[in-house]
């Protein structure tokens, strides 16, 4: 079954993918959200030129030859831009066997515990732990993540005191099982960063993020080393020699991959199987509403060693306004948790207005 045509639909945050085969048969998936729009080029420059005309089933043959067509230009755009086709190959082969994803992987529909994802630095301490109340009140959440320090920010905060405010006060306001983890963004040196981790121990925080430039992977390895707590990371990795060498190296406690950034679901279960051979569980990033979330939802329920949450973010149309209204049906949340879709494929439908406002190309087979 040979693959017909490779169509785009993109805006700067969204970028979906329709696959298309000979047969009619057809697939949707996404190239990584942010600057969508140039991945989307890419898609058609560097990735459809090698995946026309070829085997639709052969997903693994095909995304691991197209980096090697295209060694010259790696890297991350490369990698965003090649998760379009290859999530849209898993929607297709679900649809053909009439089975999930998840299904695929051998898993099955089940519930998945999410941790509520909160993003800002914008809000005062006390504004987000009231939001972060109403929300446990509202959806039975049972696991939080918020933000310290300053996103790259040599270790600064994002204004004089804030983590050192917000941290007790979270831990103060929660029930002590709920679970608190916290995100740096890059944000600390190793010195300052055990310094900060040092407070999160103490105020029963269980999951520290990306403490250190991601880059440095020494520095990441100090602070693990110094904590008790768990420091994670890997969301911005694309290189799976990166990941061999973290994971070897052990700078993290968990692996939080990105199914989008590191080029789709085939390269991701790499990166999974090696956080399995070392006995490092996986919580992977998915910080937004889009197909992102329904990928690593799949997923999780597939995994042995998947960690005890899914990331699914909180921000509404105030912060994200980009991502509402994109696939039907929508995500609901119930007592702190998501089920895995059940139908074939995805589980999903694009909804048929979005590509409507959206930049189409199409790249075909001649």
């Amino acid at each position: 079954m040979k693959i017909k045509s490779i169509e785009s639909f993109s805006t700067e945050f969204v970028g979906f993918v329709r696959v298309t085969t000979e047969t009619g048969a057809e697939g949707w998936g996404q190239v990584a959200n942010y600057h969508a729009d140039i991945s989307a080029l890419i898609l058609h420059r560097q990735v459809a030129p090698w995946a026309l005309g070829a085997d639709a089933l052969d997903i693994a043959g095909l995304v691991a030859m197209i980096p090697e067509r295209e060694h010259k230009f790696p890297g991350s755009h490369l990698c965003r831009a090649l998760a379009g086709l290859d999530t849209a190959l898993w929607d297709l082969r679900g649809k053909l066997e009439g089975k999930s994803v998840c299904e695929l992987l051998g898993g099955k529909a089940r519930r998945i515990p999410v941790y509520a994802s909160s993003m800002r630095r914008d809000i005062t301490p006390e504004e987000e732990a009231t939001r972060l109340l109403r929300l446990r009140d509202e959806f039975g959440y049972r696991a939080f993540k918020f933000r310290v320090g300053k996103e790259c920010g040599h270790d600064e905060d994002e204004w004089p005191g804030r983590t050192e405010t917000i941290v007790p006060m979270m831990r103060k306001a929660m029930d002590a099982d709920v679970a608190l983890l916290v995100d740096g963004n890059s944000g600390y040196s190793p010195a300052k960063a055990i310094e900060v981790g040092k407070l999160l121990e103490a105020n029963g925080i269980c999951h520290f993020e990306e403490p250190c430039p991601y880059w440095e992977l020494d520095w990441t390895r100090q602070v693990r080393d110094a904590l008790d707590l768990d420091v994670t990371g890997g969301e911005q990795d694309c290189d799976l020699a990166t990941w061999r060498r973290m994971i070897e190296m052990r700078a993290v406690d968990v692996a939080q991959p990105d199914i989008c950034y590191l080029g789709g679901l085939t390269r991701t279960l790499k990166v999974v199987e090696m956080a399995a051979a070392a006995a490092l569980p996986v919580t992977p990033h998915s910080a937004n509403l889009s197909l992102i979330t329904v990928f690593t939802l799949h997923m999780m329920g597939a995994l042995a060693n998947a960690g005890p949450y899914l990331e699914f973010s909180i921000e509404g149309h105030d912060y994200y306004p980009w991502q509402e209204n994109l696939y039907s049906p929508a995500l609901r949340i119930e007592d702190g948790e998501l089920r895995i879709p059940e139908e074939p494929g995805w589980g999903i439908a694009v909804n048929p207005d979005w590509p409507e406002k959206a930049a189409y190309q199409k790249s075909e087979a001649s």
